[in-house]
């Protein structure tokens, strides 16, 4: 095991809706930090999580996968968007102390790339990592939550497959919008392009 680099930790952390369990891995020294989380029914071992995982790894990053805290009750739907965030902050300030001096990096699929577009600017992160962001409810897209994305107040990635029943942003709505073909919503096949797209912006963000 190289220096610096331990195995895989399980952390608890108390927030006002309850217990996140957080998985962190990488190094005690990290480049960078990245916090991922998953979709509203999801957890953290989906595909493109542990593809972006393992690129920013391999890059000198820590990662930490944050299982919600209605996902640790046992819940499959998020509930108040405005309690997620809280509970998200109350994540992201614990993960802060011990990961002190290093940038952030925030994302996650689905549901969880709305929850870390939604917190960017109070976190302060550095960058968004958006996989599968739901741009509408299916079937009903004038129903867009393109305005998460305008709104993040920092540079967005995002990642959707064209046949996605979400939706897929306008390339406007973000700093980049890739789309894979022939990807639905879960990105089956994809996850080796994932990790293409998105090694070169957690390499810009972790010099930042």
């Amino acid at each position: 095991m190289e220096p610096g680099r331990p195995r895989l930790r399980q952390l608890t952390i108390a927030t006002a809706a309850g217990e996140a369990k957080v998985a962190v891995d990488g190094r005690t020294n990290p480049r960078f930090l990245l916090v991922l989380t998953h979709g509203a029914a999801g957890g953290v071992e989906a595909a493109d999580l542990l593809a972006v995982r393992r690129t920013a790894v391999e890059l000198g990053g820590a990662v930490a996968r944050v299982l919600q805290p209605y996902r640790v009750a046992g819940g499959r739907a998020p509930g108040s968007a405005v309690k997620q965030d809280e509970a998200w902050l109350a994540i992201i300030a614990d993960l802060r102390k011990r990961f002190r001096k290093v940038p952030l990096i925030q994302g996650g699929r689905s549901n969880g790339a709305r929850v870390a577009c939604r917190t960017a600017q109070a976190t302060g992160a550095v960058g968004v990592v958006a996989l599968a962001f739901p741009l509408h409810p299916p079937g009903k897209p004038e129903l867009s939550r393109a305005g998460e994305l305008r709104s993040a107040g920092v540079e967005v990635v995002v990642i959707n497959g064209d046949r996605d029943p979400f939706g897929v942003p306008d390339p406007a709505d973000a700093t980049l919008v890739h789309v894979i073909a022939g990807e639905g919503h879960s990105f089956k096949k994809g996850v080796g392009e994932i990790a293409s797209v998105v090694e070169p912006w957690l390499v810009r963000w972790s010099a930042e």
